[in-house]
């Protein structure tokens, strides 16, 4: 794998979070450690044993509980675990200050490897997309399915409305917006994020809202909060420049894993012109268009996510079905009807 390393890594204070992160019912938080860091895993135990594994992955600025609602309603068709990457959610920095897509992408390798877990049906959202997409592309044996809600995959002309947010990959840009906006609380802070990221914000309810805003707060008393968020969002802008064999959609092409793609009308970062051309890209794919959704459709529309999921399992499992009946030799060859006799 390539690396694009961070510069001037600098060491930065890991402390436990002042405030415990909220774990919804049915839920479970666990600790997995690996050399060099440690990451927090949200467990959605199955509704029976024996269901194949999935990952899900957030996106910059996210954590695992991004994906609550969505693991809620597939606990009967997979084993869902959601990581908090190094740096997000309670998960604590990596020890080498590298927060580039390739090295957020080892830290799934390592964890899935570690667990030998794979291959799980893998989940990613915007950063989290690339990061899934990367790790789909140069290990597939981990990866049984793919399913992206709006990749964040390089776009020569990106939005207007995704600009600031990659600013935030500029040095020194991060420390001056933390100035101008150093009046504002916790609530303005999450509005302003859910104005960028949801396609009607004003469909979050008042306890959603409420519990986000108490997240926001918890995750502004870490010493590394900006820090993280910053190099990762230089490590999406640096994915993009990206050439060869390292290009995000030289990576897509090489994907072998049959791949769900989300994309929202209403998106503000990723836009919807690109999901044509993505579905173009991966080999084995089909596209699911939400025209009032946004960028984190799996929170906005979970139900419709949930299905489009569903019809992507079913297909694979249903081309399992026949590859093994035909290996066993119980299925009529290619050419030959139903009664075994060859066609003219």
């Amino acid at each position: 794998m390539s690396s694009t390393e961070p510069p001037e890594a600098r060491i930065v204070a890991a402390v436990p979070p002042a405030r415990s992160v909220r774990v919804g019912a049915g839920e479970k938080l666990r600790t997995a450690s690996l050399p060099g860091l440690t990451m927090t895993v949200r467990c959605r135990p199955p509704a029976t044993s024996g269901l194949p594994p999935a990952l899900f992955v957030h996106g910059l600025g996210g954590s695992s509980q991004n994906w609550s609602a969505l693991m809620e309603l597939l606990a009967d068709r997979v084993e869902g675990e959601a990581l908090d990457l190094p740096g997000f959610g309670d998960s604590p920095p990596p020890d080498d200050g590298n927060y580039s897509i390739t090295a957020h992408a080892r830290a799934v390798i390592r964890y899935l490897d570690a667990q030998d877990r794979g291959p799980v049906h893998l989940v990613g959202n915007s950063m989290g997309g690339s990061i899934a997409t990367r790790v789909a592309a140069v290990r597939p044996d981990l990866v049984r399915t793919l399913t992206l809600v709006s990749p964040a995959l390089p776009e020569l002309r990106p939005q207007r409305t995704a600009v600031p947010t990659g600013l935030l990959a500029v040095p020194g840009v991060t420390r001056l917006f933390t100035r101008m906006t150093r009046d504002w609380d916790a609530e303005r802070r999450t509005r302003e994020v859910m104005l960028l990221t949801f396609g009607d914000p004003s469909l979050v309810s008042r306890e959603d809202f409420a519990y986000a805003v108490e997240e926001f707060e918890r995750r502004l008393a870490l010493p590394y909060f900006w820090d993280a968020l910053s190099r990762s969002a230089r490590g999406v802008v640096d994915s993009y420049t990206l050439g060869g064999q390292h290009s995000l959609w030289r990576q897509a092409e090489r994907v072998l894993a049959p791949t769900l793609l989300v994309y929202g009308g209403r998106d503000q970062l990723v836009s919807i012109r690109m999901a044509q051309r993505a579905n173009a890209t991966f080999r084995d794919s089909r596209l699911l268009t939400l025209l009032d959704a946004g960028h984190v459709a799996m929170m906005e529309y979970p139900e419709a996510v949930a299905r489009g999921m569903r019809e992507l399992l079913d297909g694979v499992e249903e081309r399992d079905d026949r590859d093994s009946r035909k290996a066993r030799g119980a299925v009529p060859a290619s050419g030959a009807d139903g009664s075994g006799a060859a066609r003219g």
